[in-house]
């Protein structure tokens, strides 16, 4: 299981200990992809930083949404170092899935079960 320390409003990936497997998925984000994690205990979903004005990678996520809150507050004990892990939740699992059942997407279909 990977480890992060607690040290600022955003998680740095030379923070992440443990699981190089991790700390290489989270570095091939795409720039704002998100993605959920479970940190210290906390379900959340965070984004990769946007590339830097020189044109340099940002190597680090952001806490968006709900995630914010809580990690604010899990900030007060700076230095701490909690779990970390990538988890699937059924929005990312199914948002996974729409390209595999494209076939589903026609007119015909449509058409025919827009008003269930």
């Amino acid at each position: 299981m990977a480890t992060v320390t607690i040290t600022d409003n955003s998680i740095w990936l030379k923070h992440i200990e443990g699981d190089p497997k991790l700390t290489k998925r989270l570095r091939e984000l795409a720039e704002e992809e998100v993605i959920d994690l479970e940190v210290g205990g906390v379900v959340g979903r965070w984004q990769r930083m946007r590339t830097g004005k020189d044109g340099r990678p940002t190597p680090g996520i952001k806490p968006i949404e709900g995630m914010q809150q809580v990690w604010a507050r899990m900030l007060a004990d700076r230095g701490r170092v909690v779990k970390i892990r990538e988890v699937k939740t059924a929005d990312s699992y199914l948002a996974a899935l729409t390209p595999l059942m494209s076939e589903w997407d026609t007119q015909e279909d449509e058409e025919a079960y827009r008003d269930l």
